[in-house]
């Protein structure tokens, strides 16, 4: 447990469920090409997952790109390797990590 916690109060703590010591965000944004006719089902799917916070068909190369925002590279690159690669429609992406930026 992070040290944070022992100065908040419990309501705080149980009410939010939030480390703050750690204030940064990492960004992902993926280009996702999907098989042919099924944009709409990826981009359904891809609504419902946790840490994706925001999605667009496109048109070109790519059919969908996405935005992902996590408190580490290793947990947008979970998300990437075994939800989004993991759909079955889903025929490759391209990711583009960005910089770190502190949370509002």
């Amino acid at each position: 447990m992070c040290r944070c916690a022992e100065r908040m109060s419990w309501p705080s703590v149980i009410a939010k469920n939030t480390c703050w010591c750690n204030k940064r965000l990492t960004t992902a944004y993926v280009l996702i090409n999907c098989e042919l006719g099924s944009e709409e089902k990826v981009f359904s799917e891809l609504k419902l997952i946790n840490k994706i916070k925001e999605t667009r068909e496109v048109f070109g190369a790519y059919d969908i790109i996405t935005k992902i925002e996590a408190s580490s590279a290793e947990i947008i690159k979970d998300i990437i390797a075994t939800k989004i690669r993991g759909m079955e429609r889903v025929r490759s992406t391209l990711t583009l990590m960005g910089s770190e930026k502190e949370q509002n």
